[in-house]
C-alpha cells in the first residue's frame, strides 16, 4: 500500500512540475470567460478557485498528505477517490495545451495516452476495488446489526415457534456474514495483487 502512495505521489509531482510550465504560458489571461468563473473548474472536486493550475496541484498534493488512516476504510476510500478524479480534472486541462502536445514530441515516453494508464494503473483500479471493500464492509456492518437484532428479539420470545424462527434467521445471516468477509478477503488480496504490480 506505501509503495502505491509514493508511486501516486511522483505522478502528482510530475504535474505540478507540468502546472508550472501551464502557468508560465498564462493560457487564461485573456479568457473573460475563464476570469468571470474565477477558477479552471466548475466542478465542485476542488476547493482551490484560482486561474493558477499549480494551486490545485498543490490542493491534490496536501490531500495526499493528510489521508485518513487506511483503518478508516470508507474515509480512504472517499479520500483516494476523489484525489482520483482531481487528477484526471487537472490532466483533462494539460492535455488541451501545447505544453502536453510539446513534451508528446520531445518524448515518445510522455505520450497523452501513456501517461493515462499510468494514472489508470495506480488510481482507477485501486478507486473500484476499494469502493468494493467498502461496499462490503457496509454490508457487513448491516448484517451484524441485523445479527444484533434478532438475538434481541430472540432473548424476549416468548414462544418456541418464534424462537425456532428467529433461531432460524440468525444462522442463515450469520452464513451471509461468512460469505461478506469472504468477499472482504478477497478484495483486500486483490488490492495487495494490484500494489505489487504497480512497483
Amino acid at each position: 500500500m506505501q509503495k502505491g502512495l509514493v508511486k501516486l505521489e511522483q505522478q502528482v509531482a510530475m504535474l505540478a512540475e507540468k502546472a508550472v510550465e501551464f502557468d508560465k504560458a498564462k493560457w487564461f489571461e485573456k479568457n473573460r470567460f475563464i476570469q468571470n468563473k474565477h477558477g479552471l473548474f466548475d466542478s465542485p472536486l476542488f476547493a482551490s478557485k484560482s486561474l493558477l493550475l499549480q494551486d490545485y496541484v498543490d490542493e491534490i498534493a496536501l490531500s495526499l498528505k493528510h489521508l485518513p488512516a487506511t483503518s478508516q476504510r470508507h474515509a480512504f476510500a472517499f479520500a483516494i477517490e476523489k484525489i482520483g478524479m482531481q487528477v484526471e480534472s487537472v490532466v483533462k486541462v494539460l492535455q488541451a495545451t501545447p505544453v502536453w502536445a510539446k513534451e508528446n514530441r520531445s518524448s515518445p515516453k510522455a505520450k497523452a495516452q501513456v501517461y493515462r494508464k499510468a494514472v489508470a494503473k495506480i488510481m482507477q483500479s485501486s478507486h473500484e476495488l476499494y469502493q468494493e471493500l467498502s461496499q462490503n464492509h457496509e454490508f457487513e456492518r448491516r448484517l451484524q446489526a441485523m445479527i444484533t437484532e434478532r438475538q434481541s428479539q430472540l432473548d424476549s420470545a416468548n414462544s418456541d415457534t418464534a424462537r425456532q424462527q428467529l433461531h432460524a434467521e440468525i444462522l442463515a445471516l450469520h452464513a451471509r456474514l461468512g460469505r461478506c468477509r469472504k468477499a472482504i478477503s478477497a478484495t483486500e488480496d486483490k488490492i495487495v495483487a494490484l500494489e505489487k504490480q504497480s512497483r
